[in-house]
């Protein structure tokens, strides 16, 4: 069908495909990503974000420092950042003091010369205010303060709400990040600890994420919180539980596996991809989700209500994979994030002695409204069913169809090849017929876009 051609097999099975024109066009203030209309800007590509932010659960007010080395796309005279709801005092370009203006949720820079194309430059913002917490499809996310601190989390919706930002998963970037707070509260963020200092009442911690990481990835969690380092496969690896939660209870007892079910999916996937380990889990019930933030996933409270919840784990884990190393090009493909995460739950409840991926698949199979597609599913369906499971029946499906050893080696092709990187539903079905050698372009438009249920392989 016109659909599935257009969304799936473009570049598979699809010829004479024209130039993306959603692709941001240099000074573009937006990415022309229809999910997130006003998101992300054109002209640059950053490489890494330096990050000194300080926080007083008093009076919630947060102060900051971000430096952001960018190379110029184009030649710009000025240029936009994400930043929702702080006050700038200063930036520099280039150690040069720069006029800056604000445009809704844009800081629009103009720095003092313009920048050549190809030039790689560093852009210092000062900022400070009340950070406000934002909603979306997934639920209240942003800069959200709690009762013993706060928690920057959310999905697409987050990072604008505390530093500025090339908010969109196109544009990966290195973070450092340095939280000061309160003497006893912990901060926590992503990637490697890189030591913390206390002086004057106040402890800044340090952390280091070193592989890219799209921007909604990017954590900061302040609080009373357990906080355990060990190592695991000789990474470092840092859990925390906030003091709310019983130290022995589901949560920590869920979350303390995450070396066991990170092996277990590396042996499906291919290596794990980043330096550092971990996981945090929340008091807070007003986050209702877990999300994948990167090398160290956030768990809303809810999941262990019932008791101990390694499925959410084996599932925010899988995404280190699948979202996070290998991350977007565009939202309107997020089945290639939850569809895989989703099926690491089946092989992860298989291996646990429960149900097996074919049974449930075969449930799945008869419960899905074919009519939603999995595929540009709309922004307000790209949490939903579609997404989530029928992109998972999506992923079995292509295992029986090709078999274990070509569908396994596919996977960890994909994880290998595209590690550190964006990709998009046209690239996984090229890599796929590829390595099966065959063409797969119907397959994926039936299962993926296509309006009736395909007849199970």
């Amino acid at each position: 069908m016109l659909a599935g051609c257009l969304a799936v097999a473009a570049l598979a099975g699809c010829t004479g495909a024209p130039p993306d024109p959603d692709r941001p066009r240099p000074g573009q203030v937006d990415v022309g990503d229809p999910y997130v209309p006003g998101h992300g800007n054109g002209g640059y590509d950053v490489a890494a974000y330096r990050l000194r932010v300080r926080y007083d659960p008093a009076d919630d007010r947060l102060t900051g420092h971000a430096t952001v080395t960018a190379t110029a796309d184009a030649v710009l005279s000025r240029f936009n950042l994400d930043l929702a709801g702080l006050t700038v005092t200063a930036v520099r370009v280039d150690g040069t003091p720069a006029r800056h203006a604000r445009d809704g949720r844009e800081l629009v820079v103009t720095p003092a010369r313009g920048l050549a194309r190809g030039a790689r430059f560093a852009v210092d913002v000062e900022y400070a205010g009340v950070p406000t917490p934002v909603e979306s499809e997934l639920g209240v996310g942003g800069f959200l303060a709690t009762p013993d601190g706060a928690v920057a989390l959310g999905q697409p919706d987050s990072a604008a709400t505390w530093f500025p930002v090339n908010d969109h998963p196109s544009d990966k970037a290195t973070y450092d990040v340095e939280v000061t707070v309160p003497d006893g509260l912990a901060a926590l963020s992503n990637g490697v600890p890189a030591g913390r200092s206390s002086s004057g009442g106040w402890t800044t911690w340090r952390w280091a994420e070193r592989a890219p990481m799209a921007s909604y990835l990017c954590t900061l969690v302040i609080g009373d919180y357990r906080v355990t380092t060990s190592t695991h496969a000789g990474k470092p690896m840092v859990t925390a539980v906030a003091v709310g939660l019983p130290a022995d209870g589901p949560a920590a007892t869920s979350i303390a596996r995450t070396g066991e079910i990170a092996d277990f999916l590396a042996d499906r996937f291919g290596p794990y991809p980043f330096d550092s380990y971990g996981g945090i889990a929340l008091a807070d019930g007003r986050i209702s989700y877990a999300l994948e933030t990167q090398s160290r996933p956030v768990y809303g409270p809810g999941f262990f209500l019932a008791g101990p919840n390694t499925e959410v784990v084996a599932h925010e884990l899988a995404h280190q994979w699948f979202g996070d190393s290998v991350s977007l090009d565009r939202w309107g493909d997020i089945w290639l994030n939850e569809g895989f995460a989703t099926y690491a739950e089946w092989l992860w409840t298989e291996h646990g002695g429960g149900r097996t991926a074919q049974r449930t698949f075969e449930l799945r199979h008869a419960a899905t409204d074919w009519s939603r597609p999995s595929v540009d599913p709309g922004r307000a369906d790209m949490f939903g069913a579609a997404v989530y499971q029928r992109g998972a029946l999506a992923v079995h499906a292509l295992r029986r169809t090709v078999g274990d050893e070509v569908f396994f080696r596919t996977l960890r092709t994909w994880t290998a090849e595209r590690r550190g990187g964006n990709a998009t539903t046209a690239d996984f079905v090229a890599l796929a017929e590829r390595v099966s050698g065959r063409r797969l372009g119907a397959f994926f438009d039936a299962w993926l876009v296509g309006g009736t249920a395909p007849a199970p392989p």
